[in-house]
Order: structure tokens, then sequence, then C-alpha cells
């Protein structure tokens, strides 16, 4: 089995040693992403639910530059600074998988890079 990295344009870069994306056999495993803004490498504003559109963009845009796509997504997990955050980050994640959404696991951890409230990881099928 073959492992090719992945990298993306219109996605922020890796903070720190770690690629953006892996193939490996049929499958794309992504690095978190987080609300951050690919041109400016900053957290978008508008809290929550801002931060979860963008990291939900910026994961789209990495799988499309992967051949894949949101369609293709089988597992997420997302990490969120704060449980309280979970209805409106769901409502948002909701709009990116309207339809047959993949597995799914949801936990709340101490600290994100850059203080993120939310990051988001996936595995999807090559298409």
């Amino acid at each position: 089995m073959d492992k090719k990295i992945i990298t993306s344009e219109k996605a922020p870069k890796a903070l720190g040693p770690y690629s953006v994306a892996v193939q490996a056999g049929m499958f794309f495993f992504t690095s978190g992403q987080l609300g951050l803004d690919p041109q400016t490498g900053n957290l978008v504003a508008g809290g929550i639910e801002a931060e979860t559109r963008q990291a939900l963009t910026n994961l789209r845009n990495v799988l499309a530059d992967s051949g894949s796509g949101l369609e293709e997504v089988v597992k997420t997990s997302v990490f969120l600074k704060d449980m309280a955050d979970f209805p409106k980050m769901n409502a948002v994640y909701a709009e990116f998988f309207p339809e047959n959404p993949p597995a799914r696991s949801t936990v709340q951890v101490a600290a994100l890079p850059k203080d993120g409230a939310v990051e988001i990881e996936a595995v999807a099928l090559v298409k």
C-alpha cells in the first residue's frame, strides 16, 4: 500500500510537522481543520458557528484537492473547546452533511490551537 501526501492551496497550512491529509489505499485521512482563514491563518470572527463553517469549508477544500468530497466522508471527529457549543456546531454541521451523514464522535477538549472553539477531522473514501 502506498502513502501519498495531500496538500491544498485552499486550506490553511499545517501549524506543525504534519500533513494536511494523507491518502493510504482507498482512504483519505485529514488532519483536524480549525476555523482558520486560509489567506490570513487567523481564526474567523463570529464564534462557534463561523468557526465551524470555516473548518468544514477547509475540510471540503482539502478533500476536493484530494479528488474526494464531503459525500465520500465515512467518519468525522469533532473537538469542541466547550460542549455547550454542541447545538450551534451541530446545526452548521448539518448544513454540510444534509443526507447520509458520516459516523461521528464529538468530544470536549481542554484547549485547541490558536484558542479555536472547534476542530474537525475526517476519513473519506477515494472516489
